[in-house]
């Protein structure tokens, strides 16, 4: 079982992705991922490696103003000593808003690797949270969001 400061460099990646994300920079975002790291986008696409991860990003972030992340982690679970598996819930805050859009709530998944030049990811898969037809469990996963985004926070 890993203790807490292992579980930090989990944390800390986490967070620098979804920083990287919330400055709309596809050059931070790329260079945290392992050479062939995958990264499966709300809508389904994918991008494999940091290269493929920035070509795909560099355009989106140009183009269209993109929503910014508010997340709160609910596990990390230790795979091996250098692999943990890291689940979130996810919302985001629309360009020029200030709360949340239940449409585009996510439980995002991010695989870690330690590495010798540290922590990178492997996978980073943002699953959309629209729980069809059950409208209380897309309430709360937006309250406890909320929750996270009024203490000025992007992960708790």
């Amino acid at each position: 079982m890993a203790d807490e400061a292992e579980d930090a460099g989990v944390q800390a990646l986490y967070a620098a992705l979804l920083d990287a994300w919330n400055r709309r920079s596809a050059e931070d975002f790329a260079a945290l991922f392992a050479p062939d790291g995958t990264s499966v986008g709300f809508d389904g696409s994918q991008a494999v490696g940091a290269d493929e991860v920035r070509r795909h990003l560099t355009p989106i972030f140009a183009d269209h103003p993109t929503a910014a992340y508010v997340a709160r982690i609910e596990r990390i679970r230790w795979s091996g000593p250098d692999t943990a598996v890291l689940l979130a819930k996810a919302g985001m805050v629309p360009p020029g808003k200030t709360e949340l859009n239940p449409a585009v709530n996510a439980i995002q998944t991010l695989v870690a690797e330690r590495a010798a030049r540290g922590w990178h990811v492997l996978l980073f898969q943002n699953t959309p949270a629209q729980f069809h037809g059950r409208p209380e469990l897309v309430e709360a996963h937006t309250a406890e969001l909320e929750e996270v985004r009024a203490r000025g926070l992007v992960v708790a």
